[in-house]
């Protein structure tokens, strides 16, 4: 036992050693116990997700410390036992125009990336892949309708999440599905997201992405995943009794292997 425990302890520091000089090993693309912040991002449009709450969580200090070091200020230097005439000022135009200047001047500093990342999300380059996801009560269906069979077919398949008692040793709970989405890094990649009864929610932290399915609707979303590995994400709609059952896995693979994954798929 003990053996066994100094090994594991070597195996750790080990890992450690690694994650340092390959962050890449220690990236979060899975709901962590606890977890308050963001997911690792795969992609730039979560990249600047990320940057930009960082941005504003800098204005939310300032302007949290600067309030309550004034409310606080107020409370001591206007008490009533301080404070026994009351007084006679209740108009202050200079205060008046710096309380409300510098909160619009605030919000227009936040506009400029903010905006800019609405576009960014909002734009879809040229795709090189295009996959249609398609909800249903309650799992997923993906067609990849750039590529046809020998019946000239294209590659639909369902998603269904793994039932507990099924899975196999190192897969998630929840969150593990029997087919994966096999998508290329480093390529534009576009999303049409629709639903075949309900509203339901397309959505992968990691990734960025957050996409209603409307029966009746196409919406599309683009993602550029820049590394290789698994992002997991569920419905983020609330969808019926089994709304928490219908994950999503997004394995991101290099080109080639992507090329031979579509290849061995079309070929069955």
């Amino acid at each position: 036992m003990l053996k066994f425990f100094f090994v594991n302890k070597k195996l750790e520091f080990l890992f450690l050693i690694l994650t340092i000089f390959y962050p890449s090993l220690a990236k979060c693309d899975v709901p962590e116990k606890w977890q308050v912040g963001f997911q690792d991002p795969a992609t730039p449009i979560m990249e600047g997700i990320v940057n930009l709450h960082h941005d504003l969580m800098f204005f939310i200090c300032v302007v949290l410390i600067f309030v309550t070091w004034m409310l606080a200020r107020t409370l001591w230097h206007f008490e009533y036992t301080q404070n026994t005439v009351p007084s006679l000022l209740s108009h202050g135009t200079l205060i008046e125009i710096i309380w409300t200047t510098a909160p619009a001047l605030i919000l227009l500093i936040i506009a400029i990336p903010s905006f800019s990342l609405l576009y960014a999300m909002d734009e879809i380059i040229s795709p090189a892949v295009t996959i249609k996801t398609l909800g249903h009560q309650w799992y997923w269906s993906y067609e990849y309708s750039d590529y046809m069979n020998e019946f000239n077919e294209p590659l639909v398949f369902d998603s269904y999440m793994i039932p507990e008692d099924e899975l196999e040793l190192g897969q998630l709970r929840l969150l593990e599905v029997d087919n994966h989405v096999v998508v290329p890094t480093n390529t534009h990649i576009r999303i049409i997201v629709s639903a075949a009864d309900v509203l339901h929610s397309w959505a992968v932290p990691s990734l960025g992405i957050k996409c209603d399915a409307v029966p009746g609707r196409l919406n599309q979303t683009s993602m550029f995943v820049k590394r290789e590995g698994l992002y997991y994400g569920q419905c983020s709609e609330i969808c019926g009794i089994n709304h928490g059952f219908m994950p999503i896995v997004i394995e991101a693979v290099a080109l080639p292997n992507y090329v031979t994954w579509i290849y061995n798929k079309l070929s069955v």
